[in-house]
């Protein structure tokens, strides 16, 4: 419910709300090498779906990169112009993911019957060592509505001509909480607001300041970038509509 003293401005700020999917993501007991999960699951680290006849993905060491997330879409509400089907991957390089040293994959429907690949020795433990997921993760998924964003460039609703930080300024500190609650971005999501630690960096970028949240994987009990850092995939609208992930990229900040 809107707090009273944005009562105000209701009907403006629906038009900047946006369906999202919440991810809630269940830590699993068993080791890293040991993924109970089936190969098609939704899940945070964990054994990959990859076709077989195809390289397995390696950082710019030819160095096994490790996957980070999966996202089975036919598991998970459909919100436009997302895919009803086919996987999301990200690979991290296990020493240099920090560095920017990723590589994005989508499987279509159709790829998903190929054999998979299903010896997966190459992995070893050491490679998980500076992982920001520490624990195997199973991924469950429920739609919901964010009202906007506080670091998210893409809201950008002046209140009475004040910006989201300048109006904070005006408030009680009970009615700060309130507001700042009420345009909660944080937790892992798909699609919706994005929540930064520095600053988003589509903001300056012409090319990019449309661009589509299509994952936040946010700080958890077992799950940390950096210094509590946040990170993200994105993409065009247009090149997701088109499915083209090789035009999807990664992001993250940390304090």
């Amino acid at each position: 419910m809107i707090p009273d003293f944005l009562k105000d401005f209701e009907e403006d700020l629906k038009k900047y709300e946006r369906e999202f999917v919440q991810i809630k993501a269940i830590p699993k007991k068993e080791k890293l090498l040991e993924d109970t999960l089936g190969l098609k699951e939704s899940k945070f680290l964990g054994k990959p779906f990859f076709p077989k006849k195809n390289e397995y993905p390696k950082d710019k060491n030819k160095k096994p990169m490790i996957m980070v997330a999966q996202l089975n879409f036919e598991q998970i509400p459909y919100i436009e112009p997302f895919p009803r089907d086919g996987i999301l991957q990200l690979f991290l390089s296990s020493t240099d993911w920090y560095d920017e040293d990723y590589i994005i994959v989508y499987h279509t429907k159709e790829e998903l019957n190929e054999l998979p690949m299903d010896d997966f020795s190459f992995l070893k433990e050491e490679y998980y060592e500076e992982s920001p997921v520490f624990k195997i993760h199973q991924l469950l998924f429920e739609k919901a509505i964010d009202k906007g964003g506080s670091e998210d460039s893409q809201f950008d609703y002046l209140f009475n001509g004040n910006d989201y930080w300048d109006f904070t300024e005006k408030l009680t500190e009970e009615q700060e909480e309130l507001f700042v609650n009420y345009f909660d971005a944080s937790g892992h999501k798909i699609a919706g607001y994005a929540e930064f630690t520095q600053y988003d960096p589509r903001e300056d970028n012409n090319e990019q300041n449309k661009d589509i949240q299509i994952l936040q994987i946010d700080v958890d009990d077992y799950i940390m970038f950096g210094d509590s850092g946040v990170a993200h995939i994105f993409i065009s609208k247009e090149n997701l509509i088109k499915k083209d992930f090789s035009k999807a990229y990664f992001y993250w900040d940390c304090c």
